[in-house]
């Protein structure tokens, strides 16, 4: 950071590059422990990109998915995967995944991110199966409140 610049609102809360960058290290180490080649996506509250990295023989397909679970999780303000249930044919919010432009995505691996209940960002992991994606990204949150 810049010494004559204030931190952006998130990066006072504590969503620095440091701590966005410990949630990537968590989820990597979360997706080798499982064999699965991820992307993780670390976004502010403003949903501008933190950090983000796409590990060795991921597929290109998971930069755009893990970018919009973050997304989706941030506006939201609540995990990717609770979103399945209320999203099926005949439930009220059915083809909430046009919203944003397609960029709504209605299964695992985002969650937000907060300190003290106040939303700081979000991460969004992509690379497995929706439960794989989830494992990772439970991980990145959990370093996120350690740091």
């Amino acid at each position: 950071m810049d010494s004559w610049r204030g931190p952006t609102a998130s990066q006072a809360a504590g969503l620095t590059l440091a701590a966005a960058r410990a949630v990537i290290t968590a989820v990597q180490g979360e997706a080798r422990a499982m064999q699965v080649a991820m992307s993780c996506a670390v976004v502010d509250s403003g949903d501008q990109l933190v950090a983000f990295e796409r590990m060795d023989a991921a597929d290109l397909v998971g930069i755009t998915l893990a970018r919009d679970k973050a997304f989706t999780a941030l506006v939201n303000r609540m995990p990717t995967g609770d979103l399945p249930p209320i999203t099926q044919p005949g439930t009220e919010f059915f083809g909430y995944h046009t919203v944003a432009g397609g960029r709504t995505i209605i299964f695992a691996g985002g969650m937000p991110l907060e300190v003290d209940g106040v939303l700081v960002g979000a991460v969004g992991v992509s690379g497995g199966d929706s439960a794989q994606d989830q494992r990772a990204v439970e991980a990145g949150v959990r370093a996120f409140a350690g740091v």
